[in-house]
């Protein structure tokens, strides 16, 4: 008998207690406990997974957009959906040029809010540099750069693009909304959603009104700061669009409703249908200029 053994390891140093996990978890075997506080200063939330009714699909790994669950199989990192095309994969597109970078800049590795971005300097010798200030020009021309960024827990925030020289980084986001503060609605002086958030650029405490402002620009859509808010309808989050890998899931239309809309899942449904249309179009032109 082959028996096959199964973990699921949630890391609460990359977990940031948002909504995505519970939304997409087709068991309903993922809840956010509000009650209990994970830690007081940042106002997170426990995530509970209920191993009773988890079925170890690895759905609530793949859609993670922070990389906080792990799914393991007889010890290897193996998802039965993904090897199956049952569920599609996300697809975190980051672009890096170190050849627009500049050689005395860490700025990107500086400006990350969750510490991914290692950068190393390597001079002709093949040696580690650490004072690239004090060389040479010959000697700088010289110095290859390498920017590592662990791509696996990069929810794609578009910072490092931002704040980094222009055309090193390019970061396509996983996931497209839209984010409203409810000023009327929104307590004077509460910052739970600013506290959550795991990139401090995205929702910030206006320092004049002492209202939570947002730039979306730098915004997820990962729900966490909705999760926390005390107040019903004071923070408006919709998520509109994924960025994915092509699949035929039944598994991922009611999850793509559940973490958008019906209306915008809809949409991505007869775009799919509209492609496979032009598909067939194409081939049969194809095969009709073969036959000629």
């Amino acid at each position: 008998m082959h028996v096959k053994n199964y973990k699921l390891t949630l890391d609460k140093n990359f977990c940031v207690s948002c909504q995505i996990c519970n939304l997409a978890c087709p068991k309903e075997a993922i809840t956010i406990n509000k009650k209990l506080i994970d830690n007081e200063k940042t106002g997170k939330n426990i995530i509970d997974i209920n191993l009773e009714k988890c079925n170890f699909c690895g759905i609530c790994d793949i859609i993670c957009p922070f990389g906080a669950i792990k799914l393991s199989k007889n010890g290897e990192n193996s998802i039965s959906v993904l090897e199956k095309n049952s569920f599609p994969q996300l697809i975190r597109n980051i672009e890096i040029n170190t050849q627009c970078c500049p050689k005395e800049c860490d700025e990107c590795k500086d400006a990350c809010p969750l510490s991914l971005i290692s950068i190393s300097k390597i001079n002709y010798a093949g040696k580690i540099v650490t004072d690239i200030k004090n060389m040479s020009i010959s000697e700088r021309e010289r110095v290859k750069i390498e920017i590592n960024i662990k791509k696996e827990y990069c929810p794609t925030c578009r910072v490092c693009e931002f704040k980094c020289a222009p055309g090193v980084i390019k970061v396509k986001k996983i996931i497209e909304g839209k984010i409203v503060i409810n000023q009327k609605n929104c307590p004077k002086g509460c910052k739970k959603c600013v506290d959550a958030c795991p990139i401090p650029e995205a929702i910030f405490l206006s320092k004049d009104s002492k209202k939570v402002h947002v730039n979306e620009l730098f915004c997820v859509y990962c729900g966490a700061c909705k999760v926390v808010c005390p107040v019903e309808n004071a923070l408006l989050l919709k998520r509109t669009k994924m960025y994915h890998t092509l699949t035929r899931s039944g598994a991922w239309n009611k999850a793509l409703e559940r973490l958008t809309s019906r209306v915008d899942a809809v949409k991505e449904f007869k775009a799919k249908g509209s492609l496979k249309a032009k598909e067939m179009v194409s081939r049969k032109v194809a095969f009709d200029e073969v036959i000629r």
